[in-house]
């Protein structure tokens, strides 16, 4: 449903005038837009959906299956329907713990990246070198060393034959995760960097060991675009990595001026791979010490670093176990809703835990989080003149409004296009803006000129907010489809304004 006003001269409060000093007042048209409340696949946000493969026995990505997951479907074990544009995937390195990864295993990596393009998703990597947990006689109990990961100079080795296949897919990539260290690549459980967990008389890391963990990570990140963002397990490991391994819980976190820049400090998102399983969420929120210090509990601090931070990187992750509910069911009763908003969080897991996700659907919560995952943008109102002339100027107003968690992490080109009735003929003009500070109400106004070649007629009127990379740029399944009803345009991935400019 569209609602137009026609403006013309001075008029009511709800009139927009528009003065031209070389003539009479000039036409306008303000067209009002309503919501779509539906869930519906968008690009970089959402549920993702869990895939995992090993060295020993690599299965390539499905292609089908793949653009089968932006349809509504159904997790094992889940009571609700989720649509996903997002795989996570688990690269198990589990065959070269001592040595270089092979040409086969790099190769198959390409065929997944290009399996994810074909299907019009993208991808989360993780690299590690097991994600098996053996139990023993040890104070963990189900998970005992030896662990199974690498050293550091394997590991330096792997990143740098990495690097170039990520870089050639960065298309793909919506954000690396860190990985590689410990079980699961959660940096917790291993045999090289530290174990802090009580199956250690250490119980806590050491100067060494930060050490340790800071050069691979600024290993990924030297390796990798400067547009890719990297996650880490653990607020922690940012603070330390940017201020120094005696940096306090307390340190401050990223400000508007320092985001989105190609600083490493920018870069660095976080994963939380157990979102509501405790108070705080199994050791997210610890202070892991060093050399000088003991390990301790420290929510008040980390929360709040990492609700700062989280404003300008990329923070998403998976829920692990139920037993901290209701705390992490649906407001008022729990903080799940709330949290997600506040932390803003851009993707969840599909396929873990649902035995937590489930209670969303029974708090009433689900629609809502599937909804407002990452951005969520609505177009309210447009105002356009009337006619606009040839090697002329002409002026338009947009407002928009992002009622998601987060805004968009990775650039994009706004694009203003008309496109001819008859001849089919489009003209584009790139708005001057910036998606990922479009954090909640959004204004795009701004004075365009009209080739003089271009014919003359009615030209209908959308937005393109295109993915930045020249190979994926004109696919609509990585393009933002504004949260309206009856503009989406799925073949073309352009949202139609629903307005019809007079060009003369």
């Amino acid at each position: 449903m569209i609602t137009i006003i026609f403006l013309k001269g001075c008029s009511n409060s709800d009139s927009t005038i528009a003065e031209d000093p070389d003539s009479d007042t000039i036409d306008q048209v303000r067209v009002t837009y309503f919501e779509d409340d539906s869930d519906f696949p968008n690009p970089d946000r959402g549920f993702y959906r869990y895939s995992e493969t090993k060295a020993s026995s690599y299965v390539v990505l499905n292609e089908n299956k793949l653009k089968e997951y932006r349809a509504p479907s159904m997790s094992s074990g889940a009571n609700y329907n989720s649509v996903s544009t997002l795989i996570f995937r688990y690269y198990v390195l589990d065959e070269f713990v001592d040595k270089p990864i092979s040409s086969d295993f790099l190769l198959k990596m390409e065929e997944d990246f290009i399996a994810a393009r074909n299907a019009g998703v993208k991808l989360i990597p993780r690299f590690t070198y097991t994600i098996t947990a053996n139990s023993g006689p040890c104070p963990a109990g189900f998970i005992c060393p030896p662990y199974g990961d690498a050293s550091k100079d394997i590991i330096l080795n792997h990143i740098a034959q990495i690097g170039p296949v990520i870089t050639n897919n960065i298309d793909v990539i919506n954000c690396l995760q860190m990985g590689l260290i410990g079980t699961w690549g959660e940096n917790y459980y291993t045999d090289f960097f530290g174990d802090a967990s009580n199956n250690d008389t250490q119980g806590k890391l050491i100067d060494k060991n930060w050490e340790d963990r800071i050069v691979i990570l600024k290993a990924l990140l030297d390796a990798t675009p400067n547009d890719l963002m990297i996650q880490v397990r653990y607020p922690q490991m940012k603070q330390r990595y940017v201020y120094g391994i005696s940096s306090p819980t307390s340190a401050e976190a990223l400000v508007i001026e320092e985001a989105f820049t190609d600083n490493d400090k920018a870069r660095i998102g976080f994963h939380n791979d157990c979102l509501f399983a405790s108070a705080d969420d199994f050791g997210t929120y610890t202070d892991y010490g060093n050399s000088s210090s003991s390990s301790v509990t420290d929510i008040d601090n980390l929360k709040k670093y990492f609700k700062e931070d989280s404003k300008y990187v990329i923070v998403g992750g998976e829920t692990c176990n139920d037993g901290y509910s209701p705390q992490n069911d649906c407001t008022p009763i729990g903080i799940a809703d709330t949290d997600l908003r506040e932390l803003h969080y851009t993707f969840l897991n599909a396929d873990y835990n649902n035995e937590v996700n489930n209670d969303w659907t029974d708090g009433g919560c689900i629609e809502e989080i599937k909804k407002n995952l990452g951005y969520r943008f609505v177009l309210k109102e447009a105002l356009f003149p009337t006619k606009a002339i040839l090697g002329n100027s002409f002026e338009i107003s947009i407002d928009l409004e992002n009622i998601g968690y987060a805004s968009p992490v990775r650039g994009r080109n706004v694009i203003l296009i008309l496109k001819h009735k008859s001849s089919d003929d489009v003209l584009r003009f790139v708005f001057n803006t910036d998606v990922r500070k479009w954090f909640s109400s959004v204004n795009l106004k701004e004075t365009f000129t009209l080739p003089d070649a271009a014919l003359p007629g009615d030209y209908d009127v959308f937005i393109h907010l295109a993915d930045k990379y020249e190979t994926i740029s004109k696919r609509s399944e990585y393009s933002i489809r504004l949260a309206n009803k009856d503009i989406w345009d799925a073949s073309t991935g352009y949202n139609n304004l629903n307005y019809v400019l007079k060009v003369e």
